[in-house]
């Protein structure tokens, strides 16, 4: 093919024929959803280039790659160009707006202006797609996946949307195989057309995207119905949610559920929980037994987790002793359950939990862990519509707690009307010792005043409430 006589229009033939011409620029490229597409389009030979409102560690890690960041978003990214350095193709995040500076530049100049769900599509043409959704454990278990797959020879290509130790969050792979974690955000997941796919659980998030449950489930539906017709799904059975689209969901594949109901085709029975809070349990196949899975990260909800990615592995073919004994090896990604450090006796931990199920389930994981130590849960409350809409769930979430902070809520995309604060958290929590500190540098100043040798300090959010524990072990002298 001569890629000279493609017009710049035809991005989608020169990215499926690996143009090593093809240039895309990607406005938010520091963000969770398109850092890690920079990353397999970069290996891939693509000629990458980007913009975001701010510096991260996102960013210079891409930097690093050799890719052209720019440090803000402006219409001079792209106008300064001349007509032969001008990208093919702007790939924009879900949270670039119509007004967007840049974006309105790159349509002045007639470039084609996509999202993620239109352009997977394309990236992932060629591939036998392992696509993992579920409002909760889409990145551990992704990671999961990752890890058993490589540690047994198998080169996937992956998009995880938290970094892997070892592995980073992106690669291109040399397998057919390609693993990606399936955001139901702004419907990117109804961008893909996977073999298998992966639906760990199904509870209404993200309102300003979905006004109701039921609009929820139906993106769900459709998701679970462009699964391969030759493809696999596999659900949780011991999730509602996820079962309910078992009866109104018509796959298109062969489906299988995990889980630890009586009619699961893969169960785990009698888990045991260690004194680390990590968890062993051994698992039937159809009521034969199967393998002992036995893991080194907290919670039960990585039972769960690891069983998905166990179902993964087993169709990959990997034997399923192998697969196991991977999993047992798994230690975690970033933002998990992550351990942050350790001062004065008083240990940091952060996880990226903002959804009321999560915060339930991490703290439930930290209690099992740290027994009778006094637990600090630094609640960073992620955008007005999701506090607004599961208030009362979110202030039903820190039973495990024994302090509680609540931070003011992080807009993200959204913008402050001044209807609802974090203050109203705190007021519809019955939790015994919950207050409302603004600053997070002041929240680390009083967390150094009163945290005692044995506390554990538990960072919960998907914004910046991280910074707050790193902030608290530097004060503590780590």
């Amino acid at each position: 093919m001569n890629f000279s006589d493609l017009s710049p229009q035809s991005w989608q033939e020169r990215l499926g024929a690996a143009d090593p011409t093809l240039r895309v620029h990607l406005l938010g490229i520091g963000g969770a959803g398109l850092a890690p597409i920079a990353t397999v389009l970069h290996e891939r030979g693509v000629i990458v280039s980007g913009s975001d409102a701010q510096s991260s560690a996102r960013t210079e890690t891409l930097q690093r790659l050799g890719m052209q960041v720019y440090p803000s978003q402006s219409a001079e990214n792209l106008a300064s160009l001349s007509p032969d350095q001008r990208p093919h193709l702007v790939l924009i995040s879900s949270a670039v707006g119509a007004d967007n500076p840049e974006r309105l530049a790159a349509e002045g100049l007639g470039i084609p202006v996509v999202k993620r769900r239109e352009f997977l599509v394309v990236l992932l043409s060629h591939h036998r797609v392992i696509a993992v959704a579920g409002t909760h454990g889409k990145s551990t278990t992704t990671a999961m996946i990752v890890h058993t797959l490589h540690e047994n020879g198998i080169d996937a290509g992956y998009i995880i949307g938290a970094d892997l130790p070892g592995y980073g969050n992106a690669h291109a792979g040399s397998a057919d195989w390609f693993v990606i974690e399936a955001d139901e955000y702004d419907r990117m997941f109804l961008g893909l057309t996977p073999q298998v796919s992966v639906i760990t659980n199904v509870e209404w998030d993200h309102p300003d995207c979905y006004p109701t449950e039921a609009s929820f489930q139906r993106a769900f539906a459709e998701f679970v119905d462009q699964t391969r017709h030759d493809g696999l799904v596999i659900s949780c059975a011991d999730d509602d949610g996820a079962e309910e689209l078992r009866t109104f969901a018509p796959s298109r594949g062969q489906w299988i559920s995990y889980g630890m109901a009586a009619d699961a085709e893969l169960r785990a029975i009698a888990p045991v929980v260690a004194a680390n809070g990590c968890y062993s349990t051994e698992i039937l196949w159809w009521g034969a037994p199967l393998v002992t899975l036995a893991l080194c990260v907290p919670g039960i909800h990585n039972v769960w987790n690891a069983m998905a990615a166990l179902a993964v592995a087993r169709y990959c073919g990997v034997p399923v002793a192998d697969a196991a004994a991977a999993l047992g090896r798994y230690a975690g990604i970033a933002r998990r359950f992550e351990w942050k450090g350790e001062a004065n006796g008083v240990t940091v931990i952060d996880d990226y939990a903002h959804h009321p199920t999560e915060v339930l389930a991490t703290l439930a994981a930290a209690r099992a862990r740290f027994g009778e130590r006094r637990i600090w849960a630094i609640f960073q409350p992620h955008t007005f519509s999701r506090t607004r809409e599961m208030l009362h769930e979110m202030a039903a979430s820190f039973a495990h707690a024994d302090r509680v902070i609540v931070t003011d809520i992080y807009a993200a995309r959204e913008k402050d009307d001044g209807t609802l604060t974090a203050t109203d958290l705190v007021a519809a929590s019955k939790h015994p010792a919950i207050q409302h500190i603004g600053g997070l540098e002041t929240i680390a100043d009083h967390l150094a005043k009163n945290v005692t040798q044995g506390d554990v300090v538990l960072t919960l959010g998907a914004g910046t409430s991280y910074r707050i524990g790193e902030m608290l072990l530097d004060r503590l002298g780590k």
